[in-house]
């Protein structure tokens, strides 16, 4: 027991050296390997430094290399600086030296001044003596002397320039207006305030008034339109002012006829669904006239606008079908001359959109128009095109001057538009009026339909150059006081007679 016991022991004990030497070796090569590992750290960093350091010095190398140059630089700027200072030197001591020769020059100018004032007054004293006339009453003479030379001459110098401008000028816009002209094709369709409806029979107008008048009271009723039923064969006018609601009035009441039941519910409903298809085809009828004219871009409203113009005549002629060829007119001339055609068709077709509502809004239409391109925010160019095309502002662009001509040229063709008697001898006793205005016109008449004026002036009166001083004051006072289609013509006659008789 013993001796196993003591066996146990001693084998415990060897084994616990063996740990204990086994722990050594570890910790041994531990710090061997501590060791390696700190060697090799050390050759790291000192690589690194090794590294970092010759960076530096090639940056540090680099940099004074600049710092050279940009002295090098500095230096040369500063002998440059030295050499303008002395050239600016010079110069100071140059325009002194030069200073006093203009002082000096000055001070025998002053003197010569004196001298020659001195003089000046001797002579007019002299020749005031001689002429028994003062220096005053002398040059009132003169200048009475060269008012009237002066007169003649500009008159002579303003009807030569006029002369040669007009024959540019003319021959220029003649050209233009016919090359425009030539491209543009369009129908002209006449509006009145009357449409007929055609009927199958003459028993359809019984129907149409209906028992005791009910039906055609409802018609009138729905669509604000007088109901003309007399004995005209097979045919129902309709009269209304507002061509909308007479559009409105021949559509319901055709599609009545052909439907063939007439009576107050039925023609209440027909109007109503006539009255929306009416408003799409207006938006319909604006986006075409848009897409025909490669105008895009336009606002809704303002579309909506332009399709109802379809339905408004201004002198009989269509104000839709006038813009569209105000837009073709204009962009022609435009690109003749080389301006933005796609600007000028857009302001030709807008020139008119105030006439879509002139009669809702008191004003001239030019300006109504102008207000609602400002509103639905068109550029400045369309906007006082829209303004200044009858003349309520003064043109200030070519967009302008274009649309002006575009539309006289659509409006004053011949059977383009028709006016009523009363407007007609109206126009044509003003333009005679403002004729009769000027001093020294004997008399004067208003021919060709209103576009000539002639007038007849006193030859005692007025000269030959003061003929066309007059002509061309006439024509502008017809500018700024009247509105006509087209261009007023007008010639000033002078006629001198010698009579003597043989006794």
């Amino acid at each position: 027991m013993a001796l196993g016991w003591l066996l146990f022991r001693l084998k415990a004990r060897e084994q616990i050296e063996a740990i204990q030497q086994q722990a050594q070796d570890q910790i041994e090569e531990g710090k061997r390997e501590a060791e390696a590992r700190s060697k090799e750290m050390e050759i790291a960093l000192k690589e690194e430094f090794i590294k970092r350091q010759k960076f530096l010095e090639r940056d540090l190398g680099r940099r004074k290399n600049e710092i050279e140059r940009i002295e090098r630089k500095l230096q040369h700027r500063e002998e440059m600086f030295d050499k303008k200072f002395e050239g600016f030197e010079r110069r100071e001591r140059s325009l002194a030296d030069k200073e006093k020769s203009l002082d000096n020059k000055l001070r025998l100018a002053d003197r010569r001044e004196a001298e020659l004032k001195a003089a000046v007054d001797e002579a007019r004293r002299r020749c005031e003596e001689i002429s028994g006339l003062t220096a005053e009453q002398a040059k009132q003479m003169l200048l009475e002397s060269l008012e009237g030379d002066l007169k003649q001459e500009a008159a002579a110098t303003i009807r030569r320039i006029e002369n040669e401008t007009k024959e540019i000028a003319d021959k220029k816009a003649r050209q233009i207006v016919t090359l425009a002209i030539q491209k543009c094709a369009s129908d002209q369709v006449t509006e009145t305030t009357c449409s007929v409806v055609n009927l199958p029979n003459d028993e359809m107008k019984g129907r149409i008034i209906g028992r005791e008048g009910r039906n055609i009271r409802a018609l009138e009723a729905a669509t604000g339109c007088n109901i003309i039923v007399d004995d005209t064969p097979e045919a129902v006018v309709l009269s209304c002012f507002d061509p909308l609601r007479r559009e409105v009035a021949r559509l319901a009441l055709e599609k009545l006829i052909t439907d063939g039941r007439i009576h107050p519910a039925r023609i209440e409903e027909v109007v109503a669904k006539t009255q929306k298809e009416l408003e799409n085809e207006i938006v319909e009828t604006g986006e075409r006239a848009c897409f025909d004219l490669g105008i895009h871009d336009i606002h809704p409203d303002v579309i909506k606008l332009l399709g109802r113009l379809k339905y408004r005549s201004s002198y009989g002629q269509n104000v839709l079908s006038h813009l569209q060829e105000c837009a073709y007119v204009a962009g022609a001339m435009a690109a003749e001359l080389g301006v933005d055609v796609k600007l000028a068709k857009r302001a030709a077709l807008l020139h008119d959109i105030g006439k879509a509502v002139s009669f809702e809004t008191e004003g001239p239409h030019g300006a109504i128009g102008a207000e609602l391109a400002r509103k639905y925010n068109e550029s400045p160019a369309v906007v006082h095109a829209i303004a200044a095309h009858h003349g309520e502002e003064e043109p200030r662009t070519i967009i302008a001057v274009l649309v002006q001509a575009a539309d006289a040229i659509s409006a004053a063709r011949p059977g383009a538009r028709r006016e009523t008697l009363e407007s007609y001898i109206k126009r044509l006793e003003n333009l005679e009026a403002i004729a009769n205005s000027f001093e020294g016109v004997e008399k004067c008449y208003a021919i060709q339909a209103g576009r000539e004026i002639r007038i007849v002036v006193q030859p005692e009166k007025l000269g030959e150059n003061e003929c066309a001083k007059l002509a061309r004051d006439v024509s502008k006072r017809i500018e700024s006081e009247l509105q006509y289609p087209g261009q007023i013509k007008v010639t000033v006659l002078r006629e001198t007679r010698a009579v003597e008789y043989a006794k």
